[in-house]
């Protein structure tokens, strides 16, 4: 029998399809909560009036003097090219940073708005800033208009060529023409040595007469293809460690469907972590290994690694986490969605098909950085009809994958939202473990780091390998 909440399950489903997987209530809140603030401090609000007329009056005197009023951000290349530098082009430069700072004024300027619905709301404007852009416009782009000028328009049917091209792959789900696994790409040779129902382990031998005792098992995010770490000779980590005379150990995560809907966090770590170092052990006759883990991996590793030291389990001989969070109080603009309501939406958007694809997670990360991401890739093919020379790192990304529905959620609301982990309330067999008990060697490599326990912090992971 069709219940009300398996109707609601079915609407947030068809909403996520125009929203791309965001809570449109999230969105609305936090306007709302804006707009009654502005409403409620209109002497302050009516003073953005004033601040329009100072921008309007550092325009014209820039016009007058030539010397810019304001300056791009270090970040901002939209107006790299030489040819904004030249008058009109120049003065349109100069008004829309100018009317980006005005608006970026504007939304923080009634008092008292919850911190994150500011953040929600700022982030939102400035997203609607960058789309209408006049970088994103050929009629408004100097650099697309001589472009267009001295090919005749043949960069225009190129960018046609190239949008129909890239169309094509996305809907065939391709993007790997030219490279093979085992070839030109993951291209160290391993061999399967375990499988369960979640994942294998490769082992990779060394190809050096003398082999180190201690062997090394990588443990990659299941976001991502584990051949992260081993692109192509020459750009290999796990080459470059077999070189060394490691044995090397990798584990390659199943790409789940809907049959794994309710897999959980924990079967991670045990049918994964734990798992491969059962195997690894049982292989290396109970040597002790060096643990890495990438990214996300890296968040499930150090879980694993604070409950084998709760249990006195002492087969680490070392931890490195690269690019890996476990303290989640910063974790960048991804966080801004992260709300009870937007886990509830996406909840009911995952129970429809199992998981979250692929698409859904790049849409997501390309949002974030959706000037380099989306619209500075869509000005380079298909304004001025470039092409993008493909790289293994490109072939990988093409390499999808997914995440089951109750893991992703957990991931989310334990990690991102509630920060158990950092604060010593995440759960393993019952009991909250805590990351100060890992007694082994630790490293941690990432933008913003701190080793020193209770624990190690790491903001700098952002998971944005999604990267053209």
């Amino acid at each position: 029998m069709t219940t009300a909440a398996d109707l609601d399950r079915l609407l947030h489903a068809w909403q996520s399809r125009f929203t791309g997987g965001r809570s449109p209530s999230t969105l609305s809140l936090a306007f709302l909560d804006w707009m009654n603030h502005a409403a409620n401090s209109p002497f302050q609000t009516s003073m953005l009036g004033r601040v329009a007329v100072a921008q309007w009056i550092r325009l014209a005197q820039a016009m007058m003097s030539g010397k810019p009023a304001i300056a791009p951000r270090l970040e901002d290349h939209r107006f790299d090219h030489p040819a904004w530098l030249e008058n009109p082009y120049r003065t349109l430069v100069q008004a829309v940073l100018l009317g980006e700072e005005w608006s970026d004024s504007l939304v923080h300027t009634p008092p008292g708005v919850d911190p994150a619905n500011e953040r929600i709301v700022a982030f939102s404007v400035r997203q609607w800033l960058d789309l209408v852009s006049p970088s994103n416009l050929p009629w408004l782009n100097p650099e697309v208009i001589q472009a267009t000028k001295a090919t005749r328009g043949g960069n225009l049917v190129a960018g046609l060529g190239n949008l129909l091209r890239d169309r094509a792959r996305a809907d065939a789900g391709s993007g790997m023409e030219g490279f093979r696994l085992g070839g030109n790409l993951a291209a160290t040779p391993g061999k399967v040595v375990f499988r369960n129902a979640l994942m294998e382990v490769i082992q990779y031998a060394p190809t050096t007469p003398t082999v180190g005792a201690e062997p090394v098992l990588i443990v990659p995010a299941w976001i991502m293809k584990y051949y992260i770490l081993d692109l192509s000779l020459g750009n290999s980590m796990i080459g470059w460690l077999v070189g060394q005379g490691r044995t090397v150990f990798a584990i390659s995560w199943r790409n789940p469907g809907a049959d794994m809907r309710d897999t959980t966090l924990d079967d991670y770590r045990s049918h994964g972590v734990m798992a491969a170092i059962d195997a690894v052990g049982a292989i290396c006759g109970g040597a002790k290994l060096h643990a890495v883990g990438y990214c996300l991996g890296g968040t499930l590793l150090a879980i694993a690694a604070a409950a084998m030291a709760r249990e006195d389990d002492r087969r680490l001989a070392s931890l490195t986490l690269l690019a890996a969070q476990t303290d989640f109080t910063e974790a960048g603009e991804l966080q801004l969605f992260i709300t009870n309501d937007q886990l509830a939406f996406l909840d009911d958007v995952m129970q429809g098909q199992g998981y979250l694809d692929q698409k859904q997670m790049a849409g997501a990360f390309q949002m974030l950085r959706s000037n380099d991401l989306v619209w500075s890739h869509a000005i380079r093919d298909y304004l001025l009809g470039e092409q993008d020379t493909p790289n293994d790192l490109m072939a990988w990304n093409a390499d999808g994958t997914r995440l089951p529905a109750r893991m992703h959620i957990e991931y989310l609301r334990h990690l991102f939202l509630d920060n158990d982990l950092a604060e010593g309330r995440f759960p393993v067999g019952g009991r909250p473990v805590t990351l100060g008990d890992i007694n082994c060697p630790s490293s941690s490599s990432a933008r913003s780091v701190t080793t020193s326990r209770p624990g190690i912090r790491c903001s700098g992971c952002m998971c944005s390998m999604t990267a053209r």
